[in-house]
């Protein structure tokens, strides 16, 4: 269907995350891509301030705010099922990646360049899809400081795995904001203030 992109995008707000785990605050995948955008902005403008780089905040925040529509078709893969062998893997890379195309597919096709690039790494784009996918991981890690808060002890072996995988990207960026940033999400909304 040429027009029912925007409408399958507005579904992502049906789409909650952590199915596996027992979650004191659920979360969907509007909030999700929000916490992304957000968060893949923050990480470019540290590559410009901190690196000399010369990153497009902007496009990073609009990958980010796309990068899970796909889950609008495929629903949210639990990590440990999505990543349990190299052929789920690889299968789920391709459903994954047919996700995309028919989604794209759904706009009309003067518009399908200007989208494309939201779902699959246009040239020169490669720098920024890695601050996405660090994005998404530090959001992972807000959400699981944010269940262990509320006393949810289910996140917090999850909470020291995502550390491990956002230390093994070696992005100096997300080095900054987790290192600057993230120790004020342990707080209380009084302490902020």
């Amino acid at each position: 269907m040429d027009n029912g992109f925007f409408a399958m995008v507005s579904r992502m707000k049906y789409i909650n995350r952590w199915a596996l785990m027992r979650n004191e605050h659920s979360e969907n995948l509007c909030e999700h891509s929000f916490e992304v955008a957000v968060i893949a902005h923050a990480l470019a403008v540290i590559g410009n301030r901190r690196f000399g780089k010369n990153l497009n905040g902007e496009r990073a925040a609009l990958i980010g705010l796309y990068h899970d529509t796909p889950e609008t078709l495929t629903g949210d893969m639990p990590t440990p099922v999505k990543y349990y062998s190299d052929e789920v893997r690889l299968a789920y890379k391709t459903v994954e990646e047919n996700a995309c195309k028919s989604l794209v597919a759904m706009l009309p096709e003067d518009f399908r360049e200007d989208f494309s690039p939201m779902f699959m790494p246009a040239e020169g784009d490669g720098e920024l899809w890695k601050l996405v996918k660090a994005a998404d991981k530090i959001s992972a890690l807000i959400k699981c400081i944010e269940e262990k808060k509320a006393g949810n002890s289910e996140f917090v072996m999850a909470g020291e795995g995502i550390k491990q995988a956002i230390e093994s990207l070696d992005l100096p960026e997300a080095k900054v904001f987790v290192e600057e940033f993230l120790p004020a999400y342990e707080m209380t909304l009084d302490e902020l203030r």
